[in-house]
């Protein structure tokens, strides 16, 4: 099968579905330049010139364009180099477009809005420019909120995105877009709501979004090491969400770890906290462990974000505590990062 960048899945899918639907057209900041939004764009921008297009820093006006355009029946995708940029859009996403089907019930058309939007860390990004608000986003009933970790599914959940009748937010961490893996060139859309077991086990569940699906992943491989077998699951979607599979590992395992690229304090990680507390109580053998942010602020200098964030050493210790195993030094299991700006 052939092996192809995250980037590269998600400018395939672009084309693929702007090949298929006149409808859709796409705009961003840098959208046409040459660089195409960290190679995402530029392929479509050379064979759809008409239909991506750049889009000044007016992400609250486009947002309620692209609602407006949607409900005429075009299929508008708006892309921003930073997730940070679309909280100026939050008042037309979360009060029209997540209640537009609810509201007119199809009788106003529908709003098939996609927002794709880089997230997490890099490059000195801070405090402004590197958070991932999928929670935040994931409250509100309407919107589906995707978290690709690999880029099959990349192209898969963004197949879909591009056919779904609802708004649809795709959050891509900058730390993924140089990765590799295999997908197919004729592929089906995967559906919203179905996680993926990136990895079996049977003595801990890691559910891990994003990125920390990765890192997830390089901790169970050194583990098993060791005889450790480590469970991930990979939601992909945080809404909807897929319960029953979080629910089935749990009770296989009886241990759990949420590892999010975000804070936990109202966030995913409580999310499946409180879901496993409410319908998987029974099947723990030891209490729920979060792995996220810490409770401040991103730091921009290089040795504090590396002391920021989790990664898979964070995950494998975290794993020995909860299987009452001595830790140990795992530092040399991290990877090193590859993103390299320019954003």
């Amino acid at each position: 099968m052939r092996i192809i960048k995250y980037n590269e899945a998600i400018s395939e899918a672009t084309v693929e579905a702007m090949t298929r639907d006149p409808s859709i057209f796409l705009t961003g900041h840098a959208a046409a330049y040459p660089s195409g939004l960290f190679g995402t764009t530029a392929r479509a921008a050379e064979t759809f010139p008409g239909r991506v297009f750049d889009c000044p820093s007016m992400e609250n006006a486009f947002a309620g364009i692209a609602v407006g355009a949607a409900a005429m029946g075009k299929r508008p995708v708006f892309v921003l180099p930073r997730a940070d940029f679309m909280f100026l859009a939050f008042d037309n996403l979360l009060n029209l477009a997540c209640k537009w089907h609810y509201m007119y019930d199809g009788n106003a058309g529908r709003v098939p809005i996609v927002i794709r939007a880089a997230v997490g860390k890099g490059w000195g990004q801070g405090a402004t420019h590197s958070q991932c608000p999928h929670a935040p986003l994931a409250h509100f009933p309407g919107l589906t909120v995707a978290l690709p970790s690999t880029p099959a599914d990349a192209k898969g959940l963004l197949l879909n995105a591009y056919t779904n009748n609802h708004p649809v937010i795709f959050f891509e961490h900058r730390s993924l877009f140089g990765t590799e893996g295999e997908v197919p060139e004729q592929m089906d859309p995967i559906p919203f709501g179905k996680a993926r077991i990136a990895r079996e086990g049977t003595d801990l569940t890691i559910v891990a979004t994003s990125l920390m699906t990765l890192e997830a992943t390089i901790a169970a491989d050194e583990l098993a090491k060791q005889g450790i077998s480590i469970e991930v699951i990979d939601p992909r979607t945080v809404r909807p969400l897929d319960e029953e599979t979080i629910l089935a590992s749990v009770a296989k395992t009886g241990r759990l770890i949420v590892a999010d690229c975000s804070w936990e304090m109202c966030g995913f990680s409580s999310e499946v906290a409180g879901l496993i507390a409410e319908k998987g109580f029974h099947s723990l053998k030891a209490p729920v462990r979060r792995i996220a942010l810490a409770n401040c602020p991103a730091p921009v200098s290089l040795p504090l974000e590396t002391a920021f964030y989790p990664k898979a050493s964070t995950l494998a210790q975290a794993a020995l505590r909860l299987l009452n195993k001595d830790e140990q030094d795992l530092a040399g299991i991290d990877r090193v990062d590859y993103f390299k700006g320019p954003y």
